[in-house]
């Protein structure tokens, strides 16, 4: 992992959360307790301060970025799948973000919504909670049903414990 200061704001690390080599965090980020920051994945906190829950998950080639005065909010337990970008926007407890989607500045994702994967959420707009959008721009489809919301839930567990797993195998910093 590579972890670079920003005009003196240093990122914010739980000591359990697990962040991947080739990882690059730098600045106002602050990372909750087993959160996940995936291979190849860059987090700028260098304009406007970036807050990740707990239990969140940070796929593999991830942006994560923000405009001046507007935070990049991502609450707990909350799944970005590889190769998204995040840009100032917010995304409630219990999100899922599909691989290669992009979210933009003030835009919105509700309490366990699913973002289709490859959807372009434009500025602003904000998907109800336990929704599933998908789409260039995206459009709400339909309510999550029992078995999508046990899926999406699965999946923040597993990736809890996958990167507990590796945080394993990294050497400890004290010894």
């Amino acid at each position: 992992m590579i972890i670079y200061p920003y005009r003196e704001k240093l990122p914010k690390i739980e000591s359990d959360a697990y962040i991947a080599d080739h990882a690059v965090i730098t600045g106002d980020v602050t990372i909750g307790s087993l959160s996940s920051v995936w291979f190849n994945t860059v987090i700028r906190g260098d304009v406007a301060p970036t807050l990740i829950g707990e239990k969140v998950n940070v796929q593999d080639n991830c942006v994560l970025h923000q405009s001046p005065n507007h935070p990049l909010i991502l609450e707990d337990e909350v799944t970005i799948g590889h190769q998204v970008i995040l840009h100032s926007c917010h995304i409630k407890k219990g999100a899922l973000v599909g691989m290669g989607s992009i979210i933009l500045d003030g835009a919105v994702i509700g309490e366990g919504a699913f973002i289709g994967a490859g959807s372009l959420v434009p500025q602003g707009k904000i998907i109800p909670p336990n929704t599933l959008a998908f789409g260039r721009p995206a459009k709400v489809i339909r309510e999550l049903n029992e078995e999508d919301i046990k899926d999406m839930q699965r999946i923040s567990r597993e990736y809890a414990e996958k990167g507990q797993y590796y945080k394993s195998l990294q050497p400890n910093e004290d010894e």
